[in-house]
């Protein structure tokens, strides 16, 4: 079904990735019903500022807090999709109802990966996850984070901001693979500065105590502490469409506009689209945007749609550092400065890969994401 025939479409999750695939598909002349499924209660917000500001929010406007929307949809909150029916294009919700569609996005994002099913393990993935942890961090307990990479990282910046003892249990050195050496060194040194204590091992587990849970290291060492907090990745919430044929390898590939298949798109955490370095999941905010944006305009305007020209774009804030970066994650090496220098203080950094392509690192700078973006070569 064109476009210009289509009458009904209905989103599949209200996240950022959802949320933007409305708003554009309207910016692109879809003037039918639309249906907005989202298995919160509460209305979209910005995910990544559960893991910074929220945590430490005062009596201001909420950090998580996004615009109100302009799309005009019929929003069905705190429902959960259950099936997809391709062939008669319908989607059941755990309540009952059969939500027909001409054309539809998927947008069902991921949950935390978790080491157990022990209730004394924690992970930070939605709102009350983050509103939960707020309460538990006025108390100061004893933190053990699980987890070296960026949202690890957050947490345990927030937990030390908030007044805890803060350990971080990291395979390997905390946030390497992710942003490299140099970057890294800098943010874990600036947490090491503020009290931060790295525990580098291969493996850990989980096991009880009490009501709580402990950490094991792969050396048999066990940490304890009043609250455990895991990061350690994110798994695609495709269960739902196990039986329609549009997962492998546990993700939804698309093609470059986004598309599964005519009259269906897929975007955000569980897509799989193509990028230079093959067909991928890049689970973060930015990326979630521009695929939504590319897929909302390809279900109304088909191949005439341009494909998604995916820009890598990064941003972190942790242990009083803000850093963005714009390409292909992580680069090698020390890098070239455009501004500042290794002594400190703002710096605009710049490394080269060997297939001519480049990163571009903000540290404490302030920086137009367009301008950081050319500065890697890749930037329309």
């Amino acid at each position: 079904m064109s476009g210009a025939t289509m009458k009904r479409v209905v989103v599949v999750g209200n996240g950022i990735a959802g949320l933007t695939a409305a708003d554009t598909l309207r910016e692109a002349g879809f003037d039918g019903e639309l249906t907005i499924v989202g298995d919160e209660p509460h209305p979209a917000y910005s995910r990544p500022a559960l893991s910074k500001a929220l945590l430490l929010d005062g009596d201001g406007p909420p950090a998580h807090g996004l615009p109100p929307a302009g799309h005009g949809a019929a929003e069905l909150l705190g429902v959960r999709a259950t099936a997809l029916d391709p062939g008669r294009r319908s989607v059941t919700l755990d309540d009952g109802t059969a939500l027909p569609y001409d054309g539809l996005v998927l947008a069902t994002g991921s949950r935390a990966r978790r080491l157990s099913a022990l209730p004394g393990e924690h992970t930070l993935r939605g709102l009350d996850d983050a509103l939960a942890l707020r309460g538990r961090l006025a108390g100061r307990p004893s933190v053990v984070v699980v987890g070296g990479g960026p949202l690890g990282m957050e947490m345990a910046s927030g937990c030390l901001a908030a007044g805890c003892r803060v350990t971080v249990v990291s395979q390997g050195p905390p946030l390497v693979a992710r942003l490299g050496s140099h970057l890294a060194g800098v943010l874990v040194r600036a947490g090491r500065e503020r009290g931060l204590t790295v525990v580098e091992t291969r493996s850990a587990r989980l096991e009880r105590r009490g009501e709580s849970a402990r950490v094991v290291l792969e050396e048999g060492t066990a940490l304890d502490a009043e609250l455990v907090l895991t990061a350690v990745g994110d798994v695609p919430n495709t269960e739902w469409l196990a039986d329609t044929g549009l997962v492998a390898g546990g993700a939804v590939p698309v093609g470059p506009r986004g598309l599964v298949r005519p009259g269906i798109a897929a975007v955000g955490d569980l897509a799989a689209f193509p990028t230079a370095r093959g067909l991928r999941r890049v689970p973060l905010w930015s990326s979630a945007i521009e695929q939504a944006k590319t897929a909302a305009r390809a279900l109304v305007h088909g191949d005439a749609a341009p494909p998604l020209r995916f820009q890598p774009y990064f941003w972190t804030e942790q242990f009083g550092l803000s850093l963005k970066a714009a390409g292909s994650l992580p680069p090698s090496g020390e890098p070239v400065y455009v501004d500042g220098g290794p002594g400190g203080g703002p710096a605009l950094m710049r490394w080269q890969h060997p297939d001519g392509t480049a990163v571009a690192a903000a540290l404490d700078y302030r920086i137009p994401v367009p301008r950081l973006r050319r500065m890697t070569g890749t930037a329309a």
